[in-house]
Formats: C-alpha cells, sequence, structure tokens
C-alpha cells in the first residue's frame, strides 16, 4: 500500500513538472512590482497567454504578435516588458497575493505553464531591545535579563556572564509574531542582537556585552603578590647599588693606606714644601 502511495505521488510529481504547474513560492514587499514569467519556451501551436489569479479570475490576455487585452477592472496594474507572454505586476498591496498562473492556448487546447504562488508583505515594525543587569553576590556573576519587543509581541532571555563572558540560557529565543513575523533574540560574538523580520523586510536593535559586563578585576591577593614581586624587585637593585658604593670606598682606604678619602685630604693639607 504504502508503495502505492508513493508511486502515485512520484506519478503526479512527474506529470506536473512536464506540464510546467509546479508551483512556485514568491515574496513581496509590499508597493513593490513582480515580474511574472513563463517557466518554460511557449509550446507549439501557441496562439495566446492567459494569466490568471486564484486559476479562475482572468487578469490579462497576451496574443501572439497581438496588443494585450487587460480586462478593464485591472487596468493600469500591469506592465509588459520586451519578453513574449511575460507581464509586470505594479504596485503590490497584501489583498493582492495568491495564485498566479499562465495557461497557453493552443490548437489542441489550453495547457498550463507557470505558476505563482505570491505572497504580498508589509514591512516589519521596529524592534526595542531592553537590558537590565542583575549583579550577583555569590556567584561574582553578571546576568543579563533581556527583552525584545515589538509594538505586538516580546520574548524574554537571560544571558550569564561570568568574567565577562557571556552566554544565553537555553541558546537562541525566537517565536512567530500574530503578523506571521519573526521575533529573535540571540548572542553574536560579544553582542545581544533583537531582530523582527519577515520574508522580505526586518529591523535590529543591539547593544554589546562588553560594558553592560565588563571583565572582572584581578583579585586582591593576586594584586598583593606583584607588589611584594616589585618591592623585592626594588630591594634588589638598592642592594646592588650600595654594594658598589661599598666596594668603591674600600678601594679608595687600600690606595690611601687605610684613611678615608677625607683624612688624607686634610693631611695633605698640613704638609710643608722646603727647598
Amino acid at each position: 500500500m504504502r508503495l502505492c502511495v508513493v508511486l502515485l505521488f512520484v506519478s503526479l510529481l512527474t506529470s506536473c513538472e512536464a506540464q510546467g504547474t509546479i508551483e512556485t513560492p514568491v515574496f513581496v514587499l509590499k508597493g513593490r512590482d513582480l515580474l511574472l514569467e513563463l517557466d518554460a519556451d511557449p509550446p507549439d501551436g501557441i496562439s495566446y497567454v492567459d494569466w490568471k489569479i486564484n486559476k479562475t479570475v482572468q487578469l490579462v490576455r497576451i496574443p501572439l504578435n497581438k496588443e494585450p487585452h487587460v480586462l478593464h477592472s485591472f487596468t493600469g496594474r500591469f506592465e509588459f516588458p520586451e519578453k513574449k507572454f511575460s507581464v509586470i505586476l505594479k504596485n503590490l498591496q497584501e489583498t493582492d497575493s495568491g495564485v498566479y498562473s499562465a495557461v497557453a492556448g493552443t490548437s489542441t487546447g489550453d495547457k498550463p505553464v507557470s505558476e505563482y504562488k505570491v505572497t504580498v508583505q508589509g514591512p516589519v515594525s521596529p524592534v526595542e531591545l531592553i537590558v537590565d543587569r542583575v549583579d550577583s553576590n555569590i556567584s561574582e556573576s553578571c546576568d543579563l535579563h533581556v527583552t525584545c519587543r515589538t509594538h505586538n509581541s516580546h520574548i524574554n532571555s537571560t544571558f550569564k556572564c561570568p568574567k565577562g563572558v557571556c552566554s544565553q540560557e537555553g541558546g537562541e529565543r525566537s517565536e512567530v509574531t500574530t503578523s506571521g513575523a519573526s521575533l529573535q533574540v540571540y548572542l553574536l560574538k560579544s553582542t545581544i542582537i533583537c531582530n523582527h523580520s519577515n520574508q522580505v523586510n526586518w529591523t535590529q536593535d543591539f547593544n554589546t556585552t562588553e560594558h553592560l559586563c565588563p571583565s572582572k578585576p584581578e583579585l586582591p591577593f593576586v594584586f598583593l603578590v606583584r607588589m611584594v614581586v616589585f618591592s623585592v624587585g626594588l630591594i634588589i637593585m638598592a642592594s646592588a647599588v650600595i654594594t658598589v658604593h661599598l666596594v668603591d670606598f674600600k678601594k679608595h682606604q687600600e690606595r690611601n693606606g687605610g684613611q678615608t678619602p677625607h683624612a688624607a685630604l686634610e693631611e695633605s693639607s698640613h704638609l710643608k714644601v722646603t727647598f
């Protein structure tokens, strides 16, 4: 039974591909234009192409080597590029979302040649990232409570930053808003990002963790050890200088018969010169 279902699905898929009716998803930002083209070369014996929405409402007919005919209610909404049987939909709105299909009229009957599932989306609303720092007296860890907010939705997350290195509890947070967009908050290196996006538009707000949770200063005993090492170094240098001076002083004594340089100078001042 399962094999039959699989074979049936493959058969239907192959048939759809042969007829060029695979539905192609297309997302368009509100107010933009959309180019619709044939997925394949026009079939032999073609005399026209009809573009329809939702497979029932005819929008325009493009005859072979003749001017296109647009239905009255859609006048002004279409442009026709030089490429045969293509059409440009102008200034799309959310109400223009639907399935657009091209059907080729031939001597042997109508043949579907293209199909697009068009979704028109407006721009997403701005987001606001709110970060509250909570210090822990026990673990010496800086915790960040984060709220990623839009006008109609919000998500919360917590970041723990021991010694200035942050990680997000539970990993990236995301949810789908009431408008069908995605709201996310996540950590990228040292930046917390609040992102609001759909398939055609996005907005962001962000903050860095470096100034929110800077690295902890050195512990007091480390600082004390460094001061002791520095002091010992100064003592060794001072001892070396004193030792050099003492050695030099002793050499002067030996050259002056055991007298200090000062005493030798006084003695020489009392010598008399005789002729």
